[in-house]
């Protein structure tokens, strides 16, 4: 069975982007907007990535924090995000069990693409599994459920 809505979130702590290790309790009070993707430079997790960070002031102005997490290891997630400038953590979960406790792995082992939105107490708000990898939610989807938060 895989967490849900109203379920609380599994803490986690995993090597991010700027040589730091991010947790999820580190963003205790403020929501989190946690973005699981198949992979670093691809084309889709490109174009989602972008989004949410063109997006940044949107999630700022709500106190939201985004957190990418896909497998890749440091140096894939390092290359990613400055290739792109991106202004938020990408975490390394390579041994995949962030992934699995969240419930994202797809059935060959790579983490589906899928957004949750944690609320200042560490209790899930917000659940969104792609089945076909391909779909990623619009900012404007996600800045409509972080604003149910205030």
């Amino acid at each position: 069975m895989s967490i849900g809505i109203g379920d609380r979130a599994p803490e986690f702590s995993l090597p991010s982007t700027g040589d730091t290790t991010v947790s999820l309790s580190d963003y205790a009070g403020r929501p989190v907007v946690l973005v699981f993707y198949p992979g670093d430079d691809s084309p889709v997790c490109t174009k989602q990535l972008n989004a949410y960070n063109d997006g940044l002031e949107q999630f700022a102005d709500l106190d939201a924090q985004i957190i990418g997490i896909s497998a890749q290891d440091m140096a894939s997630k390092e290359a990613f995000a400055s290739k792109h400038g991106f202004d938020f953590p990408l975490l390394a979960d390579t041994d995949k069990e962030v992934a699995s406790a969240y419930g994202t792995l797809g059935p060959i082992g790579f983490p589906r693409r899928s957004t949750f939105i944690i609320d200042g107490d560490g209790v899930i708000r917000y659940a969104h599994r792609a089945i076909a990898g391909l779909t990623y939610r619009p900012v404007s989807e996600l800045i409509a459920e972080l604003d149910k938060l205030r």
